[in-house]
């Protein structure tokens, strides 16, 4: 969960991730509430061309660090669709509690989301890459 702001993506992403919340995959996992909040931030999301993204939005395959709120713990994260997770090399899926509550968010914002031991918050430190920003898109 976060701070009800509108996300900014872009087409191609949105696309993409309502094919894939709409997918036998994602209705496994249909009855989590980070997915709903997903699908409520997509259909309210700006939605631009990958030039008109701002260089602090978080995008899918951008690269993120976060810092834990409470512990001062940092994280950093590359953001990326199901099957390209792999969380032992910091690839974290954009339908994982955390990926969901990071994409479209921009750096300075403060994200949370309930676990079982209660609620985690963080701070979106900085984007590493991003690839609207560095060049790097299809």
């Amino acid at each position: 969960m976060t701070d009800r702001r509108q996300i900014i993506i872009t087409a191609e992403d949105y696309e993409r991730l309502e094919s894939l919340l709409a997918s036998e995959f994602a209705a496994a996992f249909s009855d989590k509430p980070y997915l709903q909040v997903l699908r409520g931030e997509l259909h309210a999301a700006k939605i631009v061309s990958p030039r008109e993204v701002p260089s602090d939005v978080v995008t899918m395959n951008s690269t993120v660090r976060l810092r834990q709120t409470r512990s001062k713990e940092v994280e950093t994260y590359t953001l990326v669709y199901p099957e390209d997770a792999d969380i032992a090399k910091c690839k974290l899926s954009v339908l994982a509690p955390i990926g969901t509550a990071i994409l479209g968010y921009r750096v300075g914002d403060r994200v949370e989301w309930n676990v079982p031991s209660g609620v985690i918050r963080f701070h979106i430190e900085a984007l590493s890459f991003q690839p609207e920003r560095d060049g790097v898109v299809a």
